[in-house]
């Protein structure tokens, strides 16, 4: 399993707005991808709005992407620079 493990740049965490843009983002890099808190608990969904929510990822937390997907690298790589520089779009391939 492919994982990035990556500090939230988002100043408000992935709530509302940051949120429904990585969930977005999420969904578009084709392949089936998690999200974790590092400190512990389950993964989610990270194209599921009510997934990442409930996760409550604070700003500066750190978190773990990952994906068991054939070649989800690049699609963690990208996922990992959006939220560690709180970009509002899905880098570049």
């Amino acid at each position: 399993m492919a994982e990035r493990r990556v500090t939230i740049g988002w100043p408000e965490g992935l709530h509302a707005r940051p949120a429904s843009v990585f969930v977005r983002a999420a969904a578009a890099v084709g392949v089936p991808v998690t999200i974790a808190k590092a400190s512990g608990g389950n993964p989610v969904n990270a194209a599921s709005m009510l997934g990442l929510l409930a996760l409550g990822a604070e700003g500066g937390e750190e978190v773990v992407l990952a994906s068991d997907a054939p070649d989800a690298d690049a699609a963690l790589d990208r996922l990992a620079k959006m939220v560690q520089e709180g970009l509002d779009e899905l880098p570049a391939a």
